[in-house]
């Protein structure tokens, strides 16, 4: 089972990335990033694959993942009508006032003991479920407050599993992080236009077919499925933005509005319009 390195960047004017629904139920994203990783899901029955622990979650899961464990979408192949908030924080959160700062002792403890990775009873769910959950209502300042407030929550709480009984080691080799790392951010950047495999051999310096062969080993996907992958999930964001189909198709770099259709509907089991309408009408 090969790893992917994600390359996140924290929303606009703040310190993390929150999603809300990143519905990533129909792609098996097992990854790694340098940030720590705070997921709270609802209404699933799914699977915990953090590091080496695996196990079930029932009705719900609140896990804290520490920086580079390497860990599946808690989400990944779940049917039913489920709820997920996943934020990222970044590895130097509040730099050296996160550890000096007596007020923030409990939080940096709790930061700590992610390296471990940490799921939550059901207690502290219920204690910080709805506030995770209107997260995303709030202006970027009172986000980043009621973060802080869940994490002390989340620092006090009595009854927490520690997933390892070590912290957890990634041993993914640096240089092949930083080459994947560059090359994400190449499709980040570009992906909205043709992209050509010639581009992102050159900047591998590998040849076409070594660079193929390096990414199918790497990512499981060749690099069209790879890219198709990542072009719906920027057309799933624009739709629930209220674009249209066509607007959508064009700008997440799909060259034919038919192909974008078949291509959203083989990922997503739907095609683009329906999804839009289902998303909306909720």
């Amino acid at each position: 089972m090969k790893i992917q390195f994600e390359e996140i960047k924290p929303d606009v004017n703040s310190s993390f990335r929150l999603m809300h629904n990143p519905k990533l139920n129909d792609l098996f994203f097992w990854h790694f990033h340098p940030e720590f990783e705070l997921v709270y899901i609802e209404g699933a029955n799914g699977t915990r694959h953090v590091g080496e622990h695996i196990s079930r979650y029932v009705e719900s899961d609140l896990v804290f993942i520490g920086s580079n464990i390497p860990h599946l979408n808690f989400d990944y192949g779940v049917q039913t009508d489920y709820e997920e908030v996943v934020i990222h924080i970044q590895q130097d959160f509040l730099g050296d006032a996160f550890a000096n700062t007596p007020e923030l002792l409990g939080i940096f403890q709790l930061f700590e003991k992610s390296k471990f990775g940490i799921a939550f009873d059901a207690e502290t769910k219920q204690k910080v479920a709805k506030r995770l959950k209107n997260l995303y209502l709030l202006p970027h300042f009172e986000q980043f407050l009621e973060i802080l407030s869940i994490f002390k929550v989340l620092a006090s709480a009595k009854n927490i599993e520690l997933l390892h009984t070590n912290p957890v080691e990634n041993q993914y080799n640096k240089k092949e992080q930083e080459r994947l790392k560059h090359l994400y951010r190449f499709i980040d950047e570009n992906f909205q236009r043709k992209i050509e495999i010639d581009e992102v051999a050159n900047l591998s310096n590998l040849s076409n077919a070594a660079f193929c062969r390096y990414f199918k080993k790497r990512t499981l996907l060749t690099f069209t499925e790879f890219l198709n992958f990542y072009r719906v999930s920027q057309a799933k964001r624009l739709l629930l933005l209220d674009k249209n189909v066509t607007e959508t198709c064009f700008e997440c770099g799909f060259e034919s509005l038919s192909y974008f259709n078949r291509t959203f509907k083989k990922i997503t089991n739907e095609n683009p319009l329906a999804f839009k309408k289902r998303y909306l009408e909720k």
